[in-house]
């Protein structure tokens, strides 16, 4: 049956976490679907068997791996609610025959001002200044937090160059930022029509960079990318954000260890590898507010993306990815990697 030729009334379409009913959003965007809240297909047969039904898939979190998509029999397309899609098994569902699709439009602006505000903070030691004066009533006679240097002297390496990493940029660049970006997937002359340094080998942003953030998937490539090695390489005393994907960052001993050892002046974080984290001596040192760590450290809990209306246009896009697949078979937003 070709997309878009219907002999029953509506579309079945799967929602497998986070939403709750009644899916108002959804049905807005697709209003000649019926929207069913999975259960966990491992809950039994009776639960796997929901999933047989759906003819559309919208994930949140919930993996959609190899037996997943074996219980996919009638399913045309799956989409993330999200921009990252790393919850997906590419291959099997390329072997399925559904595609897989995210949503990578709905937080941009979100995420570009979270990482600004992040850069700024700690370009300008906001929260060193902020707890000197909680601590010190002498600091307003000797205000200054050292090493500071001025923002229009200071090299901002960009990691990755897409929809966030040029909002990131066009914010920046008013500040006076020299702006260098590495992004081996943009077409050449990208960097001309955004208004930014390119380089070629990540090495080279590493050496340059004063302060570096991420704007990159979450892929093969890019899992575990910050490491002990990847901060050698980087200058002493640079600061570093992430507001992409938490598993870019290896591990926390790396983090924590640069931060002890004066390797990083500084880091934000908006995301970790593992969240919430566990009983990490890093986040017990944070949560504790340690001296040594007082004021260098911002982390807050994946919550970039989020405004009211930045949830609404995520929620709104994915169902409207599925419905103009299923009634026109243009993809949208496909992933193929």
């Amino acid at each position: 049956m070709k997309n878009g030729s219907r002999a029953h009334d509506s579309w079945r379409v799967g929602i497998t976490d986070r939403v709750l009913p009644p899916g108002d959003i959804e049905q807005q965007a697709f209003p000649e679907a019926k929207f069913v809240f999975l259960p966990d297909w491992r809950e039994g047969e009776e639960a796997a068997a929901e999933w047989r039904k759906v003819e559309a898939l919208l994930v949140w979190h919930r993996k959609i791996d190899r037996q997943a998509v074996k219980l996919l029999d009638r399913c045309r397309i799956a989409v993330r609610y999200g921009v990252g899609y790393d919850v997906f098994d590419l291959d099997a569902l390329k072997a399925g025959g559904i595609p897989a699709c995210n949503t990578p439009d709905y937080g941009t602006e979100e995420v570009a001002d979270t990482a600004s505000a992040m850069i700024l903070a700690l370009q300008r030691k906001i929260f060193s200044y902020d707890w000197a004066c909680k601590l010190n009533s002498q600091v307003w006679r000797q205000p200054a937090q050292k090493p500071l240097e001025r923002t229009s002297e200071r090299t901002l390496g960009v990691i990755g160059v897409g929809r966030i990493g040029t909002a990131l940029i066009n914010r920046m660049k008013p500040f006076g930022f020299k702006i260098i970006g590495y992004d081996p997937y943009q077409v050449s002359g990208h960097e001309k029509a955004v208004g930014y340094n390119r380089v070629h080998m990540l090495e080279d942003l590493l050496a340059q960079s004063d302060i570096i953030t991420i704007h990159c998937p979450l892929t093969d490539e890019t899992n575990g990318m910050i490491d002990s090695d990847f901060i050698r390489l980087m200058k002493p005393g640079a600061i570093l954000v992430n507001t992409a994907r938490g598993k870019i960052l290896r591990d926390l001993d790396c983090l924590e260890e640069a931060l002890q050892n004066g390797r990083l002046a500084s880091a934000a974080l908006d995301v970790l590898p593992d969240e919430p984290p566990g009983d990490h001596s890093l986040i017990r040192a944070w949560r504790d507010d340690e001296e040594w760590l007082r004021g260098r450290l911002i982390i807050n809990p994946h919550a970039a993306f989020y405004s009211e209306r930045a949830f609404y246009e995520m929620r709104y896009k994915a169902a409207e990815t599925a419905r103009i697949y299923l009634l026109t078979g243009r993809l949208r937003n496909h992933v193929t990697e």
